[in-house]
């Protein structure tokens, strides 16, 4: 990762709408991009939020036979589906969720994806710990949107599945973008459940939960606030001050 001067924090008090919360990432990628064709340094970035009910479909799912009905199954929930740019398969998100993203400008972005995705899941494991919840990193058999670097829980009576990850590079930067669940999982569950089922795509509906579910009680609120104070001090170890912009 690149060694920058400081760390820019989003502030995002409320959500811009579920489509416009995707294209604020995208649109903040351009101006990496910019920036590194113009050879211009910029600090990274991390913008932090709760989202609207949403089905993230990736690429590939907007490609099979059954994507239409899939997405008339997320719509019949009360679910936006939207397909982003990043990397992976359907996954969903609502207020008991919380999303990530990191920017950063990297000459070397594309040689480096999967070291991101070992690093920040780490991290992410760390964030979970300051609040007690047991977390580690590994691929659940039938999760949905599967990853190597997928973040689970020892719920009782299945793993579910806490955070997954995707990666936008484009060329001298990139967007990491993580989507974590915390509480209120029953109604991801039955989204994605109907949703992998006009897919076509295998998916085991007991994978789906959140940390409420490893350590009951816990919030959004309080995931935030460990993940602030672990940026901050991934920050610290790079030798980056930090600094909050509103969005």
């Amino acid at each position: 990762m690149s060694a920058v001067r400081r760390l820019r924090c989003a502030v995002q008090e409320r959500t811009l709408g579920a489509a416009e919360d995707l294209d604020w990432a995208m649109g903040e990628l351009s101006v990496f991009r910019t920036a590194a064709a113009e050879g211009k340094d910029l600090d990274d970035l991390i913008r932090v939020y709760v989202p609207e009910p949403t089905v993230a479909f990736g690429q590939r799912d907007a490609r099979l036979p059954g994507f239409e009905a899939a997405a008339a199954a997320a719509r019949a929930h009360g679910f936006a589906p939207l397909t982003r740019r990043a990397g992976g398969r359907a996954a969903a998100y609502h207020h008991g969720c919380v999303v990530v993203d990191h920017l950063c400008l990297q000459e070397d972005a594309a040689v480096t994806q999967r070291a991101r995705f070992s690093a920040f899941a780490d991290l992410f494991v760390r964030a979970f710990a300051r609040m007690d919840v047991p977390a580690s990193v590994g691929e659940i058999p039938g999760e949905y949107c599967p990853g190597e670097f997928s973040v689970q829980g020892p719920a009782p009576e299945h793993p579910v599945k806490l955070a997954g990850s995707a990666q936008r590079v484009v060329k001298g930067a990139w967007l990491f973008s993580t989507h974590v669940v915390v509480a209120d999982a029953a109604p991801l569950r039955a989204v994605l459940t109907d949703v992998y089922r006009e897919l076509g795509m295998p998916m085991d509906p007991r994978t789906v939960g959140g940390a409420e579910d490893v350590h009951p009680g816990a919030s959004v609120e309080q995931f935030v606030a460990a993940l602030r104070a672990e940026y901050a001090d991934w920050a610290a170890e790079r030798g980056m001050s930090q600094g909050d912009l509103a969005v």
